[in-house]
């Protein structure tokens, strides 16, 4: 098929995940004129101070280094305002490919110190140039991933990038997939380009994400140096693209740090409705309002599963027949795990109560408000910490209780039956010039939306035969930011992984983080995986800094100093 790009009109046919010539370092390369206009300015920084555990650190901000030489103009009002208007962004020229990077005072020379770079597009939506780092403020080290990072002394690095929801300075959108996956790399070419330039080590790279930044992450980690994204890093100026669209730069990254990954979207609506209708939670808590779409889409999980070729830890077969078995044992893990970290910790017994906390009626800006949910799930032993028994239909119950489920389709939903409301990600896939398009089989089919230029309504094409065409361009798309498709390939998967999803997030299927997982682990370039269900956690992320950074720093001490950046020239 034809890659997808908002920016490249013309196709190009490349074959998948084909390593992309690079320097067998990564960082001398050829000359290149556009690489010119992206040097790193080393003197252009604001010294702010921020306190850190009650101490004082300088921190040296580059601010919004745009980080390709073709940024894509935006709109000055931009969607997500207060109360759901709109909001006005200064930077329309690199707003969305720019990068604040902070260097704490401990790494003002230190070109071999980690670069954490983290990506802030939850919802799989545009991410403007935020400052994670703020002039006067107080990070506790325990509890802010910034605070740890900069204690740690690595280089902070907040990204921006394209994504749905982005309106262009044309009144285009030119953040449809693979936009997100291709400024991510862009801005790690940036790193690679410059780092004998810049503090931090761009072999080094740890990247951060929750939701749909933990996807985003996902795919950068997966991709490394696939030559599929060439055409569309060409379209926006990324470095180390030369004038014949070759790579000379290295787009790979060190580590992985990604929380409850929105991820597999072409199957996340099969994997959403195959749990909570497997065992009937959607009927058992009055959340199943199109019962025969819910049923159909479900049928299909089987036979993707099976597709997988995924095996368990002990060697089992990863199927739908054994998931509800695997998914179990996770809980278990996660439960048991929890109780082992700390005396202090428990779980109620049966017949007690959760205390969940959330935001308010407000939303998550709202004040907090806490409900109380009857154990009736999970039975542990208080005196050994060992779970006796989880009652799989209850805890999907709860699940499904303390956070209402998604609608049906809950990825795929605009245009499906009527539906032009809905705000899921159906809008990150089409052209620019179209407001959405069905990315799944389902979706598609099921499109009855006249006019909106997707469905069988519209094309008078099914899913099978519009995907059949040469110019279709939407099964690219979603391909390109699935990191299934990735791992295991020839592409250079990161070698370090940190992976977590709530037991209690209803936002995407635990079989999502699950199947990531059991792929990583048969791809012999993961040397380091760490994944788990996160006890009692929702939707969310950074909740474990004192864990995840001390995996991060053992990862570093393992791997041994990176080489020295070389000059270039």
């Amino acid at each position: 098929m034809a890659l997808a790009s908002s920016l490249v009109l013309a196709t190009v046919a490349m074959p998948t995940s084909v390593a992309l010539a690079a320097p067998s370092a990564g960082r001398g390369h050829a000359a290149d004129p556009e690489d010119a206009e992206l040097d790193f300015d080393s003197s252009a920084y604001t010294t702010i101070t921020v306190t850190v555990d009650d101490r004082p650190v300088n921190v040296r901000w580059y601010k919004e280094i745009c980080y390709v030489a073709n940024p894509v103009a935006a709109a000055a009002q931009q969607p997500g305002g207060p109360g759901g208007g709109t909001t006005t962004i200064p930077n329309t020229a690199c707003g969305y490919q720019s990068m604040n990077v902070f260097v704490p005072e401990s790494a003002f020379g230190d070109q071999r110190t980690p670069v954490y770079f983290v990506v802030n597009n939850s919802g799989w939506m545009a991410s403007y140039v935020k400052a994670g780092v703020t002039a006067g403020a107080s990070y506790d080290s325990s509890t802010s991933n910034v605070g740890a990072a900069l204690k740690a002394g690595y280089v902070f690095v907040d990204v921006a990038n394209r994504s749905r929801g982005l309106v262009g300075a044309d009144g285009s959108s030119p953040g449809k997939a693979p936009a997100a996956a291709v400024d991510a790399k862009a801005a790690v070419r940036y790193l690679r380009l410059n780092d004998a330039a810049m503090p931090g080590s761009a072999e080094r790279i740890v990247v951060n994400g929750t939701s749909g930044g933990g996807a985003l992450a996902s795919i950068l980690g997966a991709s490394g140096n696939s030559a599929e994204y060439a055409p569309h890093l060409a379209a926006i100026g990324a470095a180390g693209i030369d004038a014949k669209g070759r790579s000379t730069l290295r787009d790979d990254v060190f580590a992985v740090n990604a929380y409850c990954p929105i991820t597999d979207l072409g199957n996340a609506d099969i994997a959403y409705e195959w749990l909570y209708n497997v065992l009937g939670t959607r009927d058992a808590t009055g959340s199943n309002p199109s019962p025969a779409d819910a049923a159909a889409i479900a049928e299909r999980f089987a036979a993707y599963e099976r597709s997988l070729g995924l095996r368990n830890p002990d060697g089992t077969r990863l199927t739908a027949a054994t998931l509800l078995d695997t998914i179990e044992k996770e809980v278990v893990r996660s439960a048991e795990t929890y109780l082992e970290a700390d005396p202090a910790h428990t779980i109620p017994p049966l017949g007690g109560t959760f205390e969940i906390t959330s935001g308010g009626p407000g939303g998550p800006g709202g004040p907090p408000a806490t409900k109380s949910y009857v154990n009736d799930w999970i039975d542990v032993d208080t005196a050994t910490g060992k779970v006796r028994s989880v009652d799989m239909t209850r805890y999907l119950a709860f699940v499904a209780t303390q956070a209402t489920l998604k609608t049906t389709p809950a990825f795929d939903a605009v245009g499906v039956n009527g539906n032009t409301a809905g705000r899921t990600e159906t809008n990150l896939f089409g052209p620019p010039t179209q407001e959405y398009l069905n990315y799944t089989e389902y979706g598609w089919n099921h499109n009855d939306v006249a006019g909106d230029g997707s469905g069988l309504d519209d094309t008078g094409l099914n899913w099978k035969q519009y995907t059949a065409k040469k110019s279709t361009t939407v099964d690219d798309q979603v391909h390109l930011i699935n990191p299934m498709d990735f791992v295991g390939t020839r592409a250079d998967t990161a070698p370090n992984w940190y992976v977590r999803h709530g037991t209690r997030d209803r936002d995407t299927a635990f079989t999502v983080s699950v199947n990531l997982d059991r792929a990583l682990a048969a791809d012999k370039q993961v040397t380091n995986l760490d994944y788990r269900l996160a006890w009692n956690q929702p939707h969310a992320g950074n909740y474990d800094v004192p864990e995840a950074m001390a995996w991060i720093a053992d990862a570093v001490r393992k791997a041994g100093a990176p080489p020295a950046p070389r000059r270039r020239g």
